[in-house]
């Protein structure tokens, strides 16, 4: 029986193959301490934000890797005129 990858092991890849640079420069951090790790984090969040706002199709990572994509909510209304 051959052992294939999980949509969440195919995600992850997709993930970091996007993160490639990152993973680049966390190479060569040499102290890794709690302001380190933060900045990963937010250089990380920024770029998947970045990413998601140039992809062609919304929502296309999640459909790809067979997830639902999340519906937008939808703004309150506003009566006052």
């Amino acid at each position: 029986m051959s052992i294939s990858p999980s949509r969440i092991d195919l995600l992850e890849l997709d993930i970091d193959v996007r993160l490639t640079d990152l993973w680049r420069e966390a190479i060569d951090v040499d102290e890794w301490n709690l302001e380190v790790v933060a900045a990963f984090i937010r250089a990380a969040y920024g770029k998947g934000y970045c990413d998601a706002l140039t992809e062609e199709s919304p929502g296309a990572l999640c459909v790809e890797h067979g997830y639902r994509m999340p519906e937008r909510p939808v703004p309150a209304r506003s009566d006052a005129a």
